[in-house]
């Protein structure tokens, strides 16, 4: 059986993983958004690595809510390493400069090395709380998905040149057919801009 360390280094919009092997091998490195498929995409390509898997993470709530509830949703063990734990060791480490890949390799390290780190098992009420904030999440996801798509077919069926110009993916252009609903409208603003 092979076990493999995860080391995350989260954030708010977007997290670093290290996988280390039993050597200290890096096996994987990588930057992935704080988002739900990006996340179970890194799950199971981290999963494929080894057939044991320890996840450790720098933060416990907050930026991590949506990683932990991936993790604890998968049944994957889940160590929690404080940051000032994860900043005093980073100086026994070569290089210099703070990275988030530094930091997921110090973090995948220390949990591959140490024996006295806790895993991290959120109550049921946590666990309840964050499954119910992923679910909400996801809805408005959807919505959100839903109603640009419907802006996008309305828009090709009254100004397709238009729509083919617009990132409606964007704050921007779903700014500008807020305020400017028709051609006219948007024609007029242009002249008020080249003025």
């Amino acid at each position: 059986m092979s076990r493999i360390w995860a080391g995350i280094h989260a954030g708010k919009t977007d997290h670093h993983c290290v996988v280390l092997d039993t050597e200290g091998r890096k096996l994987l490195s990588r930057r992935v958004a704080n988002d739900e498929p990006e996340l179970l995409a890194l799950l199971a390509d981290v999963t494929t690595l080894g057939d044991k898997v320890t996840w450790a993470v720098d933060l416990a709530d907050g930026g991590a809510a949506l990683l932990i509830a991936i993790l604890v949703d998968h049944d994957q063990r889940l160590l929690y390493i404080p940051g000032r734990t994860v900043n005093r060791a980073s100086g026994s480490y070569r290089g210099e400069g703070k990275t988030d890949a530094r930091d997921a390799l110090v973090i995948a390290d220390q949990a591959r090395m140490r024996r006295d780190l806790n895993p991290l098992h959120p109550s049921d009420e946590t666990i309840v709380e964050l499954k119910l904030l992923t679910a909400r999440r996801s809805d408005l996801v959807c919505d959100r998905t839903r109603a640009v798509n419907r802006l996008r077919g309305t828009i090709t069926a009254m100004f397709p040149a238009l729509e083919r110009v617009l990132e409606l993916t964007n704050a921007g252009p779903l700014t500008l057919v807020a305020g400017y609903q028709t051609p006219a409208a948007i024609g007029a603003a242009q002249g008020l801009v080249d003025t």
